[in-house]
């Protein structure tokens, strides 16, 4: 009888990218239905077109270069990326500018450079940067939250409203939407304004802006989560939001009546989706542990400074894209010394 001789490491054939990847959607869930609560069904709606121009885009590549379609697509890669975008994107964002995003990341950000193990730039964020630069207007259709906003959009009226870019209320859809919290904040300090008047808005509520105060405490309880399964490591999130609240704490205390306070930023725009889901990328961050520190402070730092100083109300996708390109360099500087190695 012939024998299978088997040489060690003895590992077993579980594809742990999939963990990987199942273990971030589970982690995204009180994220996407708190988004949902407070932004509408159009966030659900946009998740599934993603996901499923994604896995589609993500097949016809496959193909074109010739590789297994099963275990690409089953390892969940492109379904993250597909729901990271979808999720950052305004809720009654036109379908064709998912689509132009989705496709972008899956084929010039991903695919270009090798596919999922190879890309240099988190692909949901060269993505977003795209559509953020290309479409202005269509990338700040954001609702106020459910509370304060006049008009209910039902699954219905959401499905009309993407598809057709029509409302069934004879409005445009800018008349029902508006600026984010990031947005008024930026705008009105500009405008001589001083936070704390401008906090006096009722889109404004304890820690930063109605609902999305919410949405950040429930990402970052995905994030624990995810640390909590060592699916992550602590050194990025942590340097990046101690980065951004470093920062942010300094220019409040020499001027409070310009800058807002660490707390807001903390718990405004995509600030814990970027710490625990974004910066996080193990292909596009650093991974030494002194690298992990430097990369996510200074995504914290670049963050504010966009926020800020800079032309966009929030800087967390150029922050993330800025420091991947720093990745190699700071890899290479922060290599620990090899054991018996000369200094």
């Amino acid at each position: 009888m012939a024998l299978f001789k088997l040489t060690p490491p003895y590992l077993s054939g579980t594809n742990r990218v999939t963990d990987h990847m199942v273990q971030l959607l589970l982690a995204l869930l009180p994220a996407i239905i708190a988004l949902t609560i407070f932004f509408g069904p159009g966030v659900l709606i946009n998740i599934v077109l993603a996901v499923v121009l994604a896995l589609v885009t993500e097949a016809v590549m496959l193909k074109c270069r010739h590789r297994p379609l099963k275990p690409f697509l089953t390892d969940g890669s492109a379904i993250v990326t597909a729901v990271l975008l979808a999720i950052a994107l305004p809720p009654l964002s036109p379908w064709w500018l998912t689509a132009v995003g989705i496709i972008f990341a899956i084929v010039f950000a991903k695919h270009l450079y090798g596919g999922l193990g190879y890309n240099p730039f988190n692909p949901a964020m060269v993505a977003y940067v795209l559509l953020l630069i290309s479409f202005p207007v269509e990338m700040t259709r954001w609702l106020p939250v459910a509370e304060l906003n006049n008009i209910d959009i039902t699954f219905t009226t959401a499905v009309q409203i993407i598809f057709t870019e029509q409302s069934p209320y004879q409005l445009a859809v800018d008349a029902i939407s508006g600026a984010t919290p990031l947005d008024v904040m930026k705008t009105q300090t500009g405008l001589q304004q001083t936070p704390d008047i401008i906090q006096q808005n009722s889109a404004f509520g304890l820690l930063a802006g109605q609902g999305w105060q919410w949405v950040n405490i429930w990402v970052a309880i995905g994030g624990l989560f995810l640390l909590y399964r060592k699916v992550i490591n602590w050194h990025i999130p942590t340097a990046m939001l101690a980065g951004l609240a470093t920062i942010s704490l300094v220019t409040w205390l020499i001027s409070p009546a310009t800058t807002a306070s660490p707390l807001f930023h903390l718990f405004s725009g995509g600030t814990m989706l970027g710490a625990f889901f974004i910066a996080t990328d193990p292909v596009t961050a650093a991974t030494t542990l002194k690298g992990r520190l430097i990369y996510g402070a200074g995504i914290g730092l670049l963050t504010y400074i966009i926020r800020v100083w800079g032309g966009y109300p929030d800087g967390i996708a150029f922050a993330v894209l800025l420091m991947n390109m720093l990745v190699p360099l700071i890899d290479d500087v922060t290599q620990p010394r090899v054991y018996g190695a000369k200094r």
